[in-house]
C-alpha cells in the first residue's frame, strides 16, 4: 500500500482527553491501592501489546490505553493509603464495614471505600455518598436518619469492623 493512503496525522490519532480527577481527597484501603496497581500494571501491558500488533492503522485503543495509564498513574500518585488498623473501633470511619437493621428488621451492610474501589452492587460505598456522610461518626446502637428520594429511611447501627472482612452486599 502506498504511504499516500495511510493517515497518520489526524483526529483519531490526537490524544484523547484525560478522565477526570475527583477533587476529593484520594483514600484508599490497603486492597484498593492494591487493585489500583493491578489495574495500571494491566493497562501498560495492554498498550505493549497494542503497540505489537502488525496491523496499527487504528491508533485509538492505544490512546484509550494511554489515556487509562495517565489516570491510573494520577490516582496513584495522589493515594492517601488509610490504614484499617489506625481507624477508630466505636465509630464510623473510612474503611469500616457496618452493619445496618432496617425499620422492616431486615440488615444490610456497607463498606466505606475510596472512590475508585467503590461498587454499589456489593455494597461498597464512598466516604461521599449521601450514606457515608451520614454513617461516619455514628457508633454501635445509634439510630441514624438516611435521607433518600423515597423519604427518611431510619437505620439502626449493629456492628462495625475493620479490614478486609466480609464480602458485602
Amino acid at each position: 500500500m502506498s504511504r499516500a493512503f495511510v493517515k497518520e496525522d489526524g483526529p483519531d490519532n490526537a490524544p484523547l482527553p484525560d478522565l477526570p480527577i475527583s477533587p476529593h481527597p484520594n483514600f484508599v484501603t490497603p486492597s484498593g491501592l492494591a487493585a489500583l496497581r493491578a489495574r495500571l500494571a494491566e493497562a501498560q501491558a495492554r498498550l505493549m501489546a497494542l503497540r505489537g500488533r502488525q496491523e496499527r492503522l487504528d491508533k485509538l485503543p492505544e490512546a484509550a490505553a494511554e489515556r487509562d495509564i495517565r489516570y491510573l498513574e494520577a490516582r496513584l500518585k495522589s493515594a492517601i493509603l488509610v490504614d484499617p488498623a489506625a481507624q477508630p473501633r466505636n465509630e464510623v470511619a473510612f474503611g469500616a464495614t457496618v452493619t445496618l437493621a432496617e425499620s422492616d428488621g431486615s440488615e444490610r451492610h456497607f463498606r466505606i471505600v475510596g472512590e475508585d474501589e467503590a461498587d454499589g452492587a456489593r455494597g461498597w460505598i464512598t466516604p461521599q455518598a449521601p450514606l457515608a456522610r451520614t454513617l461516619i461518626g455514628a457508633g454501635v446502637g445509634d439510630v441514624i436518619a438516611w435521607k433518600r428520594p423515597g423519604g427518611v429511611t431510619e437505620l439502626e447501627i449493629l456492628a462495625i469492623a475493620y479490614g478486609p472482612g466480609p464480602e458485602v452486599a
